[in-house]
């Protein structure tokens, strides 16, 4: 087992280096692995999309993007740059789909970015109309992911 101060040790030696990854086992068999978070140019630039939607976990089955409504209401947007993932595994259900009712606060959607998952939450209750986005797609700041009125 590592403690607090090996752990504070290796952190310093991984920031002050040009490595991006430390490694480290003991005789213990106890294992930790560091890694410097990617910028978003670094990310952009190393993966490609087709490799990034390629190595993205598969949902469950999930259907092309729903026309609109005749009202095609407001959008939820990304509020950050990542993968879009609708739902919180490969066996679960989406969280939302066309015709579902959300409330403020519900989550809609997942966007890894930099390794780490983070919930999207409705800004307003309303109904699902449309899902602009598909399982495994890079999206933008700013993009429109769901319409909902």
């Amino acid at each position: 087992m590592y403690s607090l101060e090996e752990i504070k040790g290796f952190i310093t030696i991984l920031e002050e280096s040009s490595l991006s990854v430390l490694e480290l086992q003991k005789e213990d068999g106890s294992k930790i692995r560091l890694e410097k978070p990617q910028t978003v140019s670094q990310l952009v630039s190393t993966v490609p999309v087709a490799g990034a939607a390629a190595a993205a976990p598969a949902a469950a089955p999930q259907s092309a993007p729903q026309p609109a409504a005749a009202d095609s209401g407001r959008a939820i947007k990304a509020p950050i740059v990542g993968v879009f993932y609708a739902a919180p595994s490969p066996e679960s259900e989406a969280y939302v789909s066309v015709g579902k009712k959300v409330k403020k606060g519900d989550t809609v959607c997942i966007i890894e970015a930099m390794k780490c998952m983070n919930e999207i939450q409705a800004e307003e209750d309303g109904e699902i109309v449309e899902v602009l986005v598909n399982n495994g797609d890079l999206v933008e700041y700013g993009q429109p992911l769901f319409k909902i009125k």
